[in-house]
């Protein structure tokens, strides 16, 4: 018996509609992270770009467990000296809500070109309106 490996040219892709109103950050960023890499498909293989498509509606109302929206701390370095720019939770929220969850995916993704590629099919509205009707993506609870 040998084993079998997907090649690109065999990857089917579909994409999934995910409406994140009143989850937890963690909890539906993990969920969309296994999409995107393709973990929920027979065909996986962890060097092959086998994922779906996610197109998240309503980011704007996610919440948060305990103190997280005043303790945690998101950093950005300029390169320069006294570039290190922090914001909470809270203000970046207000400010642009989908970043937050665009942030927690690209954590879960792996760190190279592979990642960089699935990144670029999420697609993150804070409303319940999208742009991505062409893709006719398939609605699924998570």
């Amino acid at each position: 018996m040998r084993t079998k490996y997907v090649r690109k040219e065999d990857v089917k892709r579909t994409w999934y509609l995910v409406d994140a109103g009143g989850r937890v950050l963690g909890r539906i960023a993990t969920q969309i992270a296994s999409i995107l890499k393709g973990k929920h498909k027979v065909a996986y293989s962890p060097h092959v770009d086998t994922g779906d498509g996610v197109v998240v509606i309503n980011s704007g109302k996610i919440r948060v467990t305990g103190k997280k929206s005043q303790q945690k701390v998101y950093k950005r370095f300029s390169g320069y000296p006294g570039g290190l720019k922090l914001e909470t939770f809270e203000s970046l929220f207000k400010r642009r809500p989908h970043e937050v969850l665009r942030h927690a995916v690209k954590g879960m993704l792996p760190k190279n070109k592979l990642g960089s590629r699935m990144i670029k099919r999420l697609k993150i509205y804070t409303d319940d309106k999208h742009d991505q009707a062409a893709q006719k993506p398939k609605e699924i609870k998570l």
